[in-house]
């Protein structure tokens, strides 16, 4: 199992030894992991082209998503030699405890009452970002947003949880007066499942990777923009059903999280939706259609 990349070079003698023991009736089998093809930055045709060429000297391929397997599929690699394993992470932890921040009566509810006091927080009106501060995540546009929408909604907060390269940009609008930014830094678990409880949204106009499955399982949607640079996990979103997608820019994205805001049933499906797509990423569910994978390849049927 190697990751479907040109700059791994162990891939190259493997290869050469799976193709050796294929005159000889025999010998190991190789099989490639990764996205099936260059979602987050743009890709030469030479790369483009050598990456599939590689790709097709596996023995199997496990896609990250559906997009990335119909992509190898389309360039020539059997389907029926393509497993897509759904990429997640383990969210049980983060679940449990963002299940118990909504349940009065918890120590858990207990904080996210001290969270809304302490930053002022407003039901229907708070926001989170959650992941790395850096150019990807397009933090301007997240600043810029966020300045727009207060103006048209007293109230509103924006909670910037990360750490990053332009963390001196949310910590600097963040102390300017009046400003609906606050910066709570890096977090992890229990506090992640928190800030996700007392938030309504995710507002991420850049990349949205694993950040997808965050969402569903924290049941705050996602507002996310049309830009051509998202990861495969961006593919788990579907538009006005568990998320919304704005055209790539700030007054599009600005207007789309005041209306949606504003629409408290809308909301609401949407959140449900999150709750109930969360059940199809879990990496358990990942790891059985792994395990699936590898024994078709061994020739070994479907087992779990």
């Amino acid at each position: 199992m190697l990751e479907q990349a040109l700059h791994n070079l162990e891939t190259y003698p493997l290869l050469l030894t799976q193709l050796i023991g294929r005159v000889r009736s025999g010998g190991p089998r190789l099989a490639f992991w990764g996205h099936g093809r260059t979602y987050t930055k743009p890709a030469s045709r030479l790369e483009s082209f050598a990456k599939d060429t590689l790709t097709r000297c596996g023995a199997w391929f496990f896609a990250y998503t559906e997009g990335g397997a119909a992509h190898v599929a389309s360039r020539g690699f059997p389907r029926e030699r393509i497993t897509v394993v759904r990429n997640s992470i383990d969210t049980a932890a983060l679940s449990a405890t963002a299940d118990r921040a909504r349940r009065p009566g918890t120590a858990e509810y207990a904080d996210t009452l001290v969270l809304r006091e302490r930053y002022g927080l407003v039901t229907g009106r708070t926001a989170l970002f959650l992941g790395g501060l850096d150019a990807p995540k397009r933090i301007p546009f997240l600043l810029e947003s966020a300045r727009r929408i207060a103006s048209r909604l007293p109230g509103f907060r924006l909670l910037v949880a990360g750490d990053g390269t332009d963390r001196n940009l949310v910590e600097e609008a963040a102390s300017r007066p009046g400003s609906p930014v606050v910066a709570v830094g890096h977090t992890t678990g229990r506090r992640t499942a928190l800030l996700g409880a007392v938030s309504d949204v995710m507002l991420m106009p850049g990349r949205v990777g694993l950040c997808a499955v965050d969402s569903f399982t924290l049941r705050t949607p996602i507002v996310t923009t049309d830009w051509p640079w998202h990861a495969p996990e961006f593919e788990y979103l579907t538009d006005g059903c568990n998320s919304l997608v704005t055209a790539d820019d700030v007054t599009s994205y600005t207007g789309a999280v005041v209306d949606l805001l504003g629409n408290r049933s809308r909301l609401e499906q949407i959140r449900a939706a999150c709750l109930r797509d969360s059940a199809d990423y879990t990496v358990q569910g990942m790891a059985t259609r792994f395990c699936d994978g590898l024994h078709r390849m061994l020739g070994n049927g479907s087992r779990r």
